[in-house]
């Protein structure tokens, strides 16, 4: 079974590592010694502190083993071959919406580094596959909560 190729810039690479090391060193140990101390209050079967503890054990685990499956799949994004012709992986692009001129600039990332509140968007959100792989001037629509919005790709960066 092959497994989804997870496009990442430097920066991007450098938290999900650091994120990693962090679950594996601190969080794991911390979980660790709950686990211990809530044995000591006896009857595990009534012991909610035991249960919460294993709970988020089973959480950090899992995603140690997502964080290590990025990881493995990983393709990072070389900022020299960024296609400054048309949308690609690390462009940062500025839009116009067709209607009321406003501008938006966003970058293109993918899914595991997405962070629309700092202007990071996927390749795969409703934004990011409708401009993706187009040139400057290309006015693209896309489908929204609220209707049809139409945005000018303006610039490439």
């Amino acid at each position: 079974m092959s497994s989804k190729e997870v496009v990442l810039t430097q920066n991007g690479l450098r938290k999900l590592e650091e994120e990693l090391a962090f679950l594996k060193s601190v969080r794991r140990r911390e979980v660790a010694s709950r686990i211990k101390t809530a044995i000591t209050f006896g009857d595990l079967t009534d012991n909610s502190e035991y249960e919460d503890a294993k709970n988020e054990q089973a959480f950090i685990e899992g995603r140690i083993i997502t964080l290590e499956k990025m990881l493995r799949n990983a393709r990072l994004i070389d900022h020299d071959d960024i296609n400054k012709e048309v949308v690609d992986f690390g462009s940062t692009v500025l839009l116009q919406e067709q209607e009321s001129g406003e501008e938006l600039e966003f970058t293109i990332v993918g899914s595991a580094e997405s962070d629309p509140l700092n202007n990071m968007i996927s390749n795969e959100s409703p934004v990011g596959r409708a401009i993706f792989g187009s040139p400057v001037g290309t006015v693209v629509e896309v489908k929204t909560p609220a209707g049809i919005m139409k945005y000018k790709i303006m610039e490439i960066k």
